[in-house]
């Protein structure tokens, strides 16, 4: 029994480099739009294609071109008109924004400078019509610099201030319980008053009885003025026995407390001597003079600056 010899199967031509690119392939091999190839065949064909053979249609074509330049002509020579012009409103307009800049920079100056005037006059009122308790009243006030032994606090962000867990600032909503919130600067200043501090600063602004600490988004407020970390606080009095007194009060534990469970950083020192500058700005709601040989139950009848 004869066998046959095995079926070789022909080997398939190999695949194209681009067979994967159809859609560009196709592209490129017709380039051109069947219907517009067969226009311009058909044009070809009946003699119309090229340009223009009638002198009618030369006439034409040349009187296209001819307006086509005067177009352009009328254009480039309006805009050689119109530059200087436009230069020159440019350049008044940019003087006169330096002018009003000038105007508004040295209006600045002379406010800055008349708060400066009346602030001094209020404190100087306020030491001639204190009576006897002129230096206490300017002192608390915050209307004179004031210097002397003290603490100085220095509060400062976590490292990590996404980190946190469990502590007194979970109810508060907190969401980045490693910053150092307004309300927790508002706990350690009102700790340091209890205390017995007897002039407090943060970061250099001087406190007073109507001071604000507030916050704008992560920034703390404190008279509108923001401030930034470290936060740099500042009292005055005996400091031995304010750094105890605090540290072991109700703020300064719980100050030890966003120590321990949020990383944030503190330290106190007792210091020798501590300078804290007057108030940038003393409101002055009520004042009265006092008169001249008045009692001392005048003096304490509630009348007086506030």
């Amino acid at each position: 029994m004869s066998q046959q010899p095995p079926v070789r199967s022909t080997a398939s031509p190999p695949p194209r480099p681009d067979a994967s690119m159809s859609l560009l392939t196709d592209v490129m091999d017709h380039s051109l739009d069947d219907g517009y190839a067969e226009a311009s065949a058909r044009r070809e064909a009946e003699g119309s294609a090229g340009m223009p053979r009638t002198l009618r249609a030369k006439l034409g074509l040349a009187a296209g071109l001819v307006l086509a330049a005067l177009v352009v002509t009328l254009g480039a020579a309006q805009a050689q008109i119109s530059a200087p012009v436009l230069a020159k409103e440019r350049q008044e307009l940019i003087d006169r924004i330096g002018r009003e800049t000038s105007a508004a920079d040295a209006l600045e100056k002379d406010v800055d400078g008349l708060s400066d005037d009346v602030a001094s006059r209020q404190r100087e009122a306020l030491k001639r019509h204190g009576g006897d308790q002129a230096e206490l009243v300017a002192l608390l006030s915050g209307a004179t610099e004031v210097s002397g032994p003290g603490v100085k606090l220095v509060i400062d962000d976590a490292k990590d201030a996404s980190q946190g867990g469990g502590g007194p600032r979970d109810s508060a909503g907190f969401s980045d319980t490693g910053r150092v919130r307004d309300r927790d600067m508002q706990r350690v200043v009102n700790g340091l008053w209890q205390s017995g501090a007897e002039a407090v600063s943060i970061n250099g602004q001087r406190l007073t009885a109507l001071s604000a600490i507030r916050a704008a988004g992560d920034a703390i407020l404190v008279d509108n003025k923001p401030l930034v970390p470290p936060y740099t606080v500042l009292a005055v009095g005996d400091g031995k026995d304010l750094s105890t007194t605090f540290q072991d009060s109700a703020d300064g534990q719980y100050l030890h407390v966003l120590q321990e469970n949020y990383g944030i950083s503190t330290g106190i020192s007792v210091e020798a001597e501590v300078r804290l500058p007057a108030a940038p700005s003393l409101t002055v709601r009520t004042a009265e003079p006092k008169a001249e040989g008045a009692d001392e139950g005048a003096a304490d009848s509630g009348k007086g600056a506030s």
